[in-house]
């Protein structure tokens, strides 16, 4: 394929402006013009991974392809680009004989840099599949390596080359994580939960042999250089609510003996071996969601012959001494999010540091720190074999995603995907902010023509899900349409963020809306102080953690004329014990609902809801694990008897996060629409003209 351009123009994204002075306008729908621009922004091609070859000299990644409404499942395509030759087009690997585009993506090289393997849809069923493919352009078609009737994940060569390492779930087609929709139990529930173990597949025969205890659910693994162990992080099923009480193993890859060699005190996530294989490095923190990474990087000897052993079908129970473990950035003010380890004397990882993201090189012997890259951006990255050469993928609040090659902070352009998307807004702004004496950090966008003297508009407040997680500057659909419709977006990241340390992160432990909103409310104070902002319309929204926020909002104060929540719990109380994964819980809380409920009261917007004015908007998927959408129905339930304007929107068949193209569209057109009604926005122009892709 091309290494061509989206050709596609998003220009004309904001509406005009009233005059200073002028009349309010009659509220108008927002549908109609602001369809055409989320129609226009979903053409935008996403990039998933990036994927470096060891050697440095090509680069993989997979690109998002536009679907239509009612598509099954997104689809996506596998390109790879020489670096020699940046003016070549990209490559196209795929296992579709025929290029019908399909589910494909999980890169991962070869130890050669010459061959990928992937996961796909390609062939029958929907399940995804191994394959293994030429990536030099010999033409030969790439072939599939496995027929589990299950789920696959997380390709990895071995470091001969002679086998791929996979994670899989055996007979459990519908395991679709805790983000997914849940499959639906009835008559006597289930107490048994699948099991996802580390697999070995050969190459040459394509033969699948199963390499962890099958006691063990395994969430991420690491080959050790010299291919004679794997590190994993793994916990007993099951699995979906266990990931917050994983521990890091060891396991022999030709007997399947596993040991312990970590029992952290939070989660652990990008096991990291060094290059001789006698440490392992990893990241260690509280944090709220599987996936979500952040914390202080850690790094525990590996010994030569390991204790408490168990083979794959025994019971996965590990005594025995434990070798220490050190905290190498104890007391930094960031939080590493990917983890690498490319030579004996320096780690690399990446970070978010105050709402920007960095790059940090750091000393194993002596723990010191060099950042070799920090800017107010959104990246995702990938390191050569010699720690220096990467790939990344960048995009800010205003553009989106390319890929960029080269050494780490020099980067060179190497697509253009979406070389021809135009995005209208004003200016993006890092505000920062004392709290109870903290010192906090949020991004303000603005929306264009807010320049204006005289002129203020209406802000919407975004808080982010977790609690631990962290907003960077990233090319987002809801901030992108919230300031076309002339709205300031305003998206703080308040204590129990990701960005200024452990300490930051775990400052809202058993104070869930407390300190944390509080951090909120000043922020929107500050903005009010130096931005053109209108403090009589006010708005606020947020998903998961961010939608309990939103709740606890309209409880606590009348300063929000709006609000939007989605997936929010309204009673901490009756989620305990009606969520997948309670599990996270015990971290946050201290303890469980049983034994100190007085922790999980105070935390619950629904003793506060008799207070409720603000016109309130809830918003869930049917079959969410995470929330339940029950916490929506609680809520919305006390708000129709008191009185206040709302609207419950229930999504059939989706989980936490919206897999459905036009539950997606609905649900951020929705947002608009109740912000409009509610905060009297400016008036449209007409919609944006696209011109189709050239593909």
């Amino acid at each position: 394929m091309r290494a061509g351009s989206l050709g596609l123009v998003v220009g004309c994204l904001l509406w005009s402006a009233l005059s200073a002075g002028a009349a309010p306008p009659v509220a108008v729908p927002a549908r109609p013009e602001s369809g055409a621009v989320y129609d226009a922004l979903q053409r935008t091609v996403r990039i998933k991974q990036v994927a470096l070859s060891p050697d440095g000299a090509r680069v993989a990644w997979v690109e998002s392809v536009p679907v239509t409404e009612g598509a099954r499942a997104e689809a996506t395509r596998l390109q790879v680009l020489e670096r020699a030759h940046p003016e070549r087009p990209p490559l196209r690997v795929t296992a579709s004989p025929d290029g019908v585009p399909c589910a494909e993506g999980s890169l991962a090289w070869s130890p050669d840099g010459r061959r990928l393997a992937f996961l796909s849809t390609a062939g029958e069923g929907t399940a995804r599949q191994l394959y293994v493919a030429d990536a030099t352009g010999t033409g030969v078609p790439a072939r599939r390596l496995t027929t589990v009737k299950g789920v696959l994940a997380t390709p990895k060569w071995s470091p001969d080359g002679k086998s791929v390492g996979v994670l899989v779930i055996e007979g459990a087609e519908d395991a679709q994580g805790p983000l997914g929709p849940a499959a639906r139990e009835t008559g006597v529930v289930r107490e048994s939960s699948p099991v996802k173990r580390f697999a070995v597949v050969s190459v040459e025969d394509a033969k699948l042999r199963f390499v962890s205890p099958a006691g063990l659910f395994v969430y991420e693994y690491a080959w050790s250089p010299d291919g004679a162990r794997v590190a994993l992080t793994a916990a007993p099923p099951p699995g979906d609510a266990n990931w917050w009480v994983a521990r890091v193993y060891a396991v022999e890859a030709a007997t399947g003996e596993t040991s312990l060699l970590h029992a952290p005190r939070w989660q652990v996530a990008e096991p990291a071996w060094s290059p001789d294989g006698r440490q392992l490095a990893f990241i260690e923190g509280l944090m709220s969601d599987e996936g979500n990474t952040g914390g202080d990087v850690w790094v525990v000897s590996v010994p030569e012959r390991l204790a408490a052993k168990v083979r794959p079908g025994e019971k996965a129970v590990f005594g025995g001494k434990v070798p220490p473990a050190r905290n190498l950035t104890d007391g930094v003010k960031a939080s590493a999010t990917d983890l690498f380890w490319p030579t004996a004397e320096r780690l690399v990882f990446a970070a978010q540091v105050q709402g920007e993201s960095a790059l940090v090189a750091l000393s194993p012997k002596s723990a010191e720190l060099t950042v070799l890259w920090k800017g107010p951006e959104h990246v995702t990255v990938s390191l050569a074999r010699d720690g220096v050469t990467s790939a990344v993928v960048r995009d800010t609040f205003t553009q989106p995603p390319e890929v960029w090659t080269g050494p780490v902070g020099a980067w060179t352009q190497a697509t253009r995907l979406n070389a021809s998307v135009r995005v209208s807004v004003g200016e993006v702004r890092s505000v920062t902010w004392t709290s109870d004496g903290l010192q906090v950090q949020g991004w303000l966008v603005l929306p264009s023509g807010s320049e204006v003297k005289g002129r203020k508009v209406p802000m919407v407040t975004v808080v982010h899900g977790g609690p631990a997680a962290g907003v960077t500057p990233a090319f987002n659909p809801q901030t992108v349409l919230l300031a076309a419709r002339g709205y300031a977006v305003f998206l703080p990241n308040p204590r129990g963020s990701y960005g200024q340390g452990e300490a930051f992160v775990q400052a809202n432990r058993r104070d869930f809306g407390h300190g944390d909103f509080r951090d909120v409310l000043a922020g929107v104070d500050t903005v009010l102080g130096s931005a053109p902002v209108d403090p009589a319309r006010q708005g606020i929204t947020g998903w998961s953690y961010g939608g309990f926020l939103a709740m606890w909002a309209v409880t606590q104060t009348q300063r929000f004329q709006a609000a939007v929540a989605g997936a929010g719990v309204a009673n901490w109380q009756s989620y305990y014990g009606t969520n997948h994964i309670d599990t996270w819980m015990l971290p946050y809380f201290g303890a469980s609902v049983y034994d100190e409920p007085e922790v999980y009261t105070r935390s619950s917007p629904i003793n506060g809801v008799k207070q409720v004015r603000t016109p309130t908007l809830l918003l869930h998927g049917e079959r969410d694990v995470e929330v339940p959408a029950s916490q929506s129905y609680e809520f919305h339930k006390a708000l129709k008897a008191l009185g206040v304007k709302t609207q419950l929107v229930i999504y059939a068949d989706e989980g936490h996060a919206f897999r459905k193209p036009e539950h997606q569209k609905d649900r951020f057109l929705r947002t608009l629409d109740w912000f409009d009604a509610n905060l009297a926005p400016v008036v449209p122009a007409p919609a944006p003209k696209v011109r189709a892709p050239s593909r």
